[in-house]
């Protein structure tokens, strides 16, 4: 029950009317529409009301208070929310912050496509419509040898697409070993169920035998399904499937092989001695009917989810009536086409700025390094120092296991709590995003663009 307080505390709100009227707001109406900052105001004024409701010892909000509030919701609508940040991370693929960095190239193919009409489907050479599909089909099966492409907006769409299409209403059997979840709590059971295909799990949590997969086979089964463990690795007393036996096994059943690599890689980085990521390439050629996988991760492309395999099986789900519904956009293309062009001219690991950052090797770590700090030792008096050595990561779900040797700044203020320094370097403009280890801010120079250096210089000079 209200008290007099309550009461007395809601009668001192100020009304609409007289907010609207106030000089305060006036900049803002001219530079926006009276209705927004209309409505801007009776929210902020119903958020009072609730609160002086809800407290046991109510406190009235001052006019000057309130303006306040109905300017700061403004402008948080009026300036771009989302923008760009400084990876200081190490986090190559972080997919907080967006995960793969486009190429110069693929940036520019976006804005052609943006800002012109464009034969998105339409067939120039005929005069008649045609496929969107075709911009990039061409190019991948040239780069994996499948017979045939389809593009969707993510691999989780890819994934759900394949089993309606292949197997609803019928039997997909994994191993349990490779119920893997993924982040934002995609699950391949959950997936599957909504796909209306029926789980048959095999195996167990550390080891599936063919002989698992031969037993669970029924009249009822449609698809046979490997699902790589991208963002976990099980050591030990282990034992999976490969995938060329699988396809045996589908063969001899007449079952067809699908397998969702998740962060697909067109460049083998095993030859480089990163990681035992399998390409793409190597799937097709093991016999899989259908392989699935990220076009934002180690492929180093805009989000997509990328389905090739055999020409017949693609062209079912193409047909698809949920293709339609998750089929991606003339900017997402124009970006894909770019990247995939760079892996045909064989000029990938030189563009491509995710392929770039994991093969960057330390003479390069070591010269960034150095230069930043240059830049920064003029702050030596405010802070700590250093160049250290430490390690990156892969991110997006992708090599778990795989440590990239690199190079840090660490920073220790002196007089500014190591909290609240992250927190202002974090804060726009320019927002810089480092991480915390051991009471010292570190920056991985292998993320960050040397373009950026003298932008950190200035949020530093800033902030200390």
């Amino acid at each position: 029950m209200l008290s007099d307080k309550h009461y007395q505390a809601l009668r001192s709100l100020p009304a609409v009317n007289s907010l609207l009227q106030a000089p305060e707001l006036q900049g803002l109406i001219k530079e926006a529409r009276f209705e927004l900052i209309s409505r801007i105001s009776s929210k902020v004024l119903a958020e009072e009301r609730q609160k002086i409701t809800e407290a046991a010892v109510p406190q009235a909000t001052t006019t000057t208070e309130i303006l306040a509030k109905i300017t700061d919701k403004y402008h948080k609508l009026a300036v771009p929310h989302l923008h760009s940040v400084i990876n200081g991370t190490g986090v190559i693929l972080h997919t907080n912050l967006g995960r793969a960095k486009l190429s110069t190239e693929a940036l520019e193919a976006v804005q052609n496509s943006a800002l012109n009409y464009s034969n998105l489907e339409y067939n120039i050479i005929e005069g008649k419509r045609g496929t969107r599909f075709a911009h990039v089909e061409e190019l991948l099966i040239e780069l994996t040898g499948a017979e045939a492409a389809t593009v969707v907006n993510n691999n989780a769409a890819a994934v759900i697409l394949i089993l309606q299409e292949m197997a609803q209403g019928k039997e997909v059997i994994v191993s349990r070993g490779q119920l893997v979840e993924i982040g934002g709590s995609f699950r391949v059971s959950e997936i599957m169920a909504q796909s209306g295909a029926q789980l048959v799990e095999v195996g167990t949590t550390n080891k599936t035998h063919e002989f698992d997969y031969e037993r669970a086979i029924t009249p009822n089964t449609a698809l046979l399904m490997k699902v790589h463990t991208s963002n976990y690795k099980m050591v030990g007393f282990t034992k999976e499937v490969p995938l060329d036996e699988l396809v045996q096994i589908g063969a001899l059943h007449q079952l067809p092989v699908y397998e969702d690599l998740g962060s697909g890689v067109l460049y083998d980085l095993k030859k480089h001695g990163i990681g035992e990521e399998p390409t793409v390439q190597e799937a097709i050629k093991a016999g899989a009917d259908l392989v699935s996988f990220s076009g934002d991760k180690l492929l180093g492309g805009p989000q997509t989810g990328i389905i090739v395999g055999k020409k017949q099986l693609i062209e079912r789900i193409k047909k698809n009536q949920l293709a339609r519904a998750l089929r991606v956009d003339k900017m997402t293309l124009a970006a894909l086409e770019a990247t995939l062009r760079h892996y045909l001219l064989n000029e990938a690991p030189a563009k491509i700025p995710t392929l770039r950052m994991l093969l960057m090797n330390s003479q390069t770590l070591e010269e960034k390094a150095s230069k930043l700090y240059d830049l920064l030792k003029d702050y030596d008096q405010q802070a700590e120092l250093r160049i250290i050595d430490g390690f990156s990561e892969v991110g997006g779900g992708s090599m778990p296991d795989v440590q990239l040797p690199t190079k840090l700044i660490a920073i220790k203020p002196h007089s500014l709590d190591i909290n609240r320094f992250e927190s202002a370097m974090r804060l726009p403009p320019s927002s810089i995003i480092g991480r915390i280890v051991a009471d010292k801010y570190l920056l991985d120079v292998r993320t960050i663009e040397v373009e950026q250096f003298t932008l950190i210089k200035e949020k530093i000079d800033s902030v200390l």
